[in-house]
């Protein structure tokens, strides 16, 4: 009987393992795990056809998983089979996994799913096809689309609320190859709106493009447009598209521009302000319809998508628009800035051309006379008076190397500091170089705040003056020559320092400014009371005379700056700065490329105050 148990035990275990050999004794869930994980592992790593070909539908599953790829664009997809195959039915076996994307504006999104496993040739397993492998809620026509609800771009604003920059109407123009019978008329019309489109590459690419591919040409401003929407819609196949768009209104070089396909800040204050003013999308991950793309359901969305808030400035409209008139009447490259002395707040930041350089802020140039304001402090900080004698030859001699004053004249010996500074008498302050150090300009600009670093709220030059290396460096620098730089910013704060009688560091965006630089020195009560007689003097009987009469009391200083061009010619930037006394307002005016301070930099400067 015991024997007889024993065999009957044995014969049982049989039994039970051959059982368990039905079920996955054979390795079919071994099998089917790894066909699931090759599936996974090719649709994570990109390579869609391969992931496809591992499906009982490659035709089907490639172009689903397309077009999730192409709607969801994932930064980072992980895919990792999450448990042991399980039979469901007879021949199929169920996988499950973990899907995780990292998406753009929504980070990490995770869900569970799984793929159901099918027998194949060779022992393989192969993914029934069908959407819910993608995701479980996924139906047939449907796709996985990533959304985003990009928020309206906030306005940057001067100082009384009005937009510098915010949504505007731009005109799109394009060309319609088919509809094009005049070649030369169209590229001539194109030519004379004057915006910098190369008509010859143009041609290239409407030969190369299909009759009725719209080539795009160039976006214009409405105003722009509308002087030329005559001569553009008498041309056959010249097409326009009225859209609109975020665009600077006033400062253009200051307030900057945005990128046209991604919509960010491209340059000034939009690329510098740009998460404030663009806000923070919201973006969601929806189910959709893939024939019309609507949404049907929703899987994920992101919390606490946010509008963008403007960016405010001090720029005065009035001031603004009266220095740009200014230039643009001219239509010389050049700058204006204006300075509320009393705050720094900067009130006028122009430039022309509108879209150029953003010389007013960031240009780094010679400033000329103009630093005689601080060449001239330096002589009163030491006790030199207005009525001390220079001197004014006609020459200076610096180890060889010859000074002159501006179409070479000269005052004489008893010419006073008080005269040399309205007459901008360059040997005058070259002659007694010997009264200064050679860091003693460098020290005397730190009560004016040159050369520090200024938090102002936008990318600015804060002058530079080195202490000189020897006597030919102190001899220029001390005439604004040399390796002495300022933009006009610095030099209207310069003005400004003078009028108040105390360094304010020029403001834009007083909101993203935490600390101002304070200057550590300060000019002599009796210093800044001179200097303000004598630029009152240059504009009454000096240099600036072109601001005599303006409105305001206007205070000035002339300016003419040599340079070498890139072509290593000889050239000139012409400059003028000043104050009102009856005003709160301190300015620089520059024209580059040549001129003088008192006969082309004067009359723009008397423009400019006279209109406000």
């Amino acid at each position: 009987m015991v024997i007889g148990g024993a065999v009957l035990v044995t014969v049982l275990a049989v039994v039970a393992v051959l059982v368990l050999r039905g079920v996955d004794g054979d390795g079919r869930s071994d099998r089917a795990r790894d066909g699931a994980d090759a599936f996974l592992r090719a649709w994570a790593e990109g390579d869609l056809a391969q992931a496809a070909s591992l499906t009982d539908d490659p035709s089907g599953a490639r172009s689903l998983l397309d077009s999730v790829a192409e709607n969801m664009s994932p930064e980072e997809t992980v895919l990792e089979v999450a448990g042991e195959a399980e039979a469901v039915e007879d021949d199929v076996m169920r996988v499950p996994f973990t899907a995780t994307f990292t998406l753009e504006g929504l980070g990490e999104w995770s869900y569970d799913s799984a793929a159901l496993m099918v027998p194949a040739e060779e022992d393989r397993w192969l993914v029934r096809w069908e959407p819910a492998v993608v995701h479980p809620r996924l139906g047939d026509g449907q796709t996985l689309v990533l959304t985003t609800d990009e928020p309206e771009r906030a306005p940057i604003l001067a100082a009384d609320g009005s937009q510098l920059a915010g949504p505007a109407t731009v005109w799109d123009i394009s060309i319609w190859p088919a509809m094009l019978s005049d070649p030369t008329a169209a590229y001539e019309a194109i030519e004379a709106l004057d915006v910098g489109v190369d008509t010859e590459a143009l041609a290239d690419r409407v030969a190369e493009a299909e009759p009725d591919q719209a080539v795009p040409v160039v976006s214009l401003r409405d105003a722009d447009f509308q002087e030329h929407s005559g001569e553009l819609g008498a041309v056959a196949g010249i097409q326009f598209q009225e859209d609109s768009r975020p665009l600077a209104h006033a400062a253009r070089s200051l307030v900057g521009g945005l990128d046209l396909e991604s919509g960010a800040g491209a340059s000034g204050l939009q690329q510098r302000y740009d998460e404030q003013l663009a806000g923070t999308p919201a973006s969601a991950v929806v189910i959709a319809d893939r024939d019309s793309g609507e949404a049907v359901d929703t899987l994920y969305e992101q919390e606490g998508g946010e509008a963008g808030s403007p960016v405010e400035t001090t720029i005065d409209p009035e001031v603004q628009g009266a220095a740009e008139e200014a230039l643009d009447d001219l239509g010389r490259a050049g700058s204006i800035v204006a300075i509320r002395p009393s705050t720094g707040e900067v009130l006028a930041a122009a430039d022309w051309p509108l879209d150029g350089f953003n010389r007013s802020l960031q240009g780094q140039l010679a400033p000329g006379s103009t630093f005689k304001v601080v060449t001239a402090a330096a002589l009163l900080e030491s006790g030199v008076t207005p009525d001390d004698r220079l001197g004014c030859p006609r020459e200076v001699m610096v180890n060889g190397q010859p000074f002159e004053n501006q179409n070479e004249f000269e005052l004489g010996p008893e010419t006073t500091l008080r005269e040399a500074f309205t007459e901008s008498c360059n040997t005058a302050f070259i002659g007694n170089r010997d009264r200064f150090e050679n860091d003693t300009l460098n020290q005397t600009a730190r009560a004016f705040g040159i050369g520090e670093e200024w938090t102002v709220g936008a990318v600015t030059f804060d002058g530079s003056v080195p202490v000189a290396e020897d006597e030919n460096a102190l001899a220029a620098s001390l005439i604004g020559q040399g390796q002495v730089q300022a933009s006009p910013l610095v030099m209207a704060s310069v003005a400004a320092t003078v009028a108040d009688g105390t360094f304010r560091q020029p403001l834009l965006v007083p909101a993203a400014v935490e600390e101002p630089y304070q200057a550590d020195a300060e000019l002599a009560e009796s210093t800044v009371a001179a200097l303000r007689t004598m630029m009152r003097a240059t504009v009454t009987e000096g240099s600036a005379s072109a601001l005599d009469g303006v409105p305001g009391e206007p205070h000035g200083k002339t300016g003419t700056a040599e340079y070498r061009t890139e072509d290593g010619e000889l050239s000139t930037n012409a400059w003028m700065i000043g104050f009102l006394g009856e005003g709160d307002l301190a300015f620089a005016v520059v024209l580059e490329d040549g001129g003088s301070g008192g006969r082309d930099a004067g009359p723009l400067a008397a423009a400019f105050l006279s209109a406000l």
